[in-house]
């Protein structure tokens, strides 16, 4: 696991922190590498409710890759190749996460940043963020994968005013493009994603990641098929559905256990 990514829990949160305040939070090929492996495991473990991610520091969630690096990382085919591909699953990861996903952003959200936050399912942003991908300054080009979740938030013509022009934008400007969910004030942010997340954790687990499944489902074009129709009436049979029903009734919180 990189320094650069560090994992924290707080009951059934998890908090995922891109650990290098001093760079602006910008990920190696390792880097990239351990945001996979972490992802991948919190995704495994049943108990965690909702996954915060974060930068580290009030300077940046993330400047995204080290370019300072990539002479070295990402120089030769196969070295574009191998970085393609940790960069990627890191992406891959976040986004398939079965849990819900919170990005917390302060200050800088630019290139591999802003596609990590794109792959989150909710943003929350302080009002001196500033977001972009001037990678046309670099002469270099980002994936399908990468391109992917922000063209979904932005939609194809948000997402070119974005790399054509290559210039960084504020967090209203961002807001009004959909690339993030809440603009707070930038004293506000944490204390604003952690009662954000707190909600989500209270909710039914098992519920939460059906729906996130359900909704990203319902971006691809094919027909559903009937056993995917099922899928939505399989909530009922569970535990959760009980306890939830009960404590309606009984006019208390639920104790959710994700049965």
């Amino acid at each position: 696991m990189s320094d650069r990514v560090t994992v924290t829990r707080e009951y059934h949160l998890a908090i995922v922190s891109l650990s290098h305040p001093d760079r602006l939070n910008v990920l190696d090929r390792k880097g990239w590498e351990a945001l996979a492996e972490a992802m991948t495991a919190l995704g495994e473990d049943d108990s965690i409710h909702c996954v915060v991610v974060e930068g580290s520091g009030d300077r940046a969630f993330s400047a995204g890759s080290d370019i300072g690096g990539f002479p070295v990382e990402r120089q030769t085919p196969e070295q574009v190749q191998t970085y393609a591909r940790a960069l990627e699953a890191a992406l891959s990861a976040l986004q398939n996460c079965p849990h819900p996903t919170v990005a917390s952003i302060n200050g800088v959200c630019v290139g591999g940043g802003l596609e990590i936050a794109a792959a989150c399912d909710l943003r929350i942003c302080g009002e001196s963020s500033r977001f972009g991908a001037p990678i046309n300054r670099l002469g270099l080009t980002m994936s399908f994968t990468e391109l992917r979740p922000i063209v979904e938030l932005a939609g194809a013509a948000g997402t070119l005013e974005i790399l054509l022009e290559g210039v960084l934008i504020d967090a209203e400007r961002a807001y009004q493009k959909g690339l993030v969910n809440r603009v707070v004030p930038d004293e506000d942010v944490e204390k604003e994603v952690r009662a954000t997340a707190r909600r989500i954790a209270v909710g039914a687990p098992l519920v939460n990641r059906w729906h996130k499944k359900f909704v990203r489902r319902l971006s691809d074009p094919r027909p559903l098929t009937e056993e995917e129709r099922q899928e939505a009436y399989e909530s009922f049979q569970t535990e959760d559905y009980l306890e939830g029903v009960r404590a309606f009734t009984e006019r208390r919180n639920p104790r959710f256990e994700g049965r």
